[in-house]
């Protein structure tokens, strides 16, 4: 088996959809490892996730820098000192900097509660999804495995799983639903990556047998 693939999670929330990762890679399932944890919040519930994992975690917020620059300059030293190959954003909702995606091009996942590219995009995060979803009268909602590119929710998807919108649902009914195929999927793509069998071009993904 190869050497486990280095992934970088950042989190703004409790880190649900890491720890569903760390315990795919505890049972054999995945075969990378989470060599770094970064939040925007000092007081989010994935830097515990990662304290009780073992994980160098880090809180590094704009608000910390003078300017966008210097910003992106610390995250890419952080990256780059934890010899990162993949980026994952497991519920980060702020804006990856224009330096980071270019310097991680094709290397940065995030999980977006949804089938993208119908409910994305700038605002469109956590239970809003859920209610716009609902409001709609959408009979199928889902969960997006997708690049991240310079914009919202706008990259190409890796991997995408329906889940059926029930009557009588709330959005928390249909968050909990969906969450469980985020948990899923997020492993599954991140794996596809592990393996080498994921082909890019333009905004054609195609997974290979081999």
């Amino acid at each position: 088996m190869s050497a486990p693939l280095r992934i970088a999670a950042f989190a703004s929330g409790r880190g649900s959809n890491l720890e569903a990762v760390l315990e795919n890679i505890k049972a054999g399932k995945l075969n990378a490892k989470v060599v770094v944890v970064i939040s925007n919040r000092s007081k989010a519930g994935v830097l515990q996730v990662a304290g009780q994992w073992g994980i160098p975690a880090f809180h590094i917020s704009q608000i910390q820098f003078e300017d966008k620059d210097e910003f992106a300059t610390h995250l890419l030293k952080v990256l780059t000192e934890y010899e990162t190959q993949l980026v994952v954003l497991a519920g980060y909702l702020k804006k990856m900097p224009l330096e980071i995606v270019r310097a991680f091009k094709n290397k940065i996942l995030n999980i977006h509660p949804a089938l993208l590219p119908s409910f994305g995009g700038k605002g469109l995060y956590g239970h809003l999804v859920h209610e716009a979803v609902l409001e709609y009268g959408c009979k199928i909602s889902g969960a997006t495995v997708h690049l991240v590119d310079d914009e919202y929710d706008t990259g190409a998807p890796i991997v995408q799983r329906c889940v059926p919108v029930k009557e009588g649902d709330t959005a928390e009914t249909l968050a909990a639903r969906v969450l469980q195929v985020e948990h899923q999927i997020f492993s599954e793509a991140i794996q596809l990556f592990a393996e080498g069998k994921v082909e890019i071009e333009g905004r054609r993904v195609r997974i290979l047998s081999k």
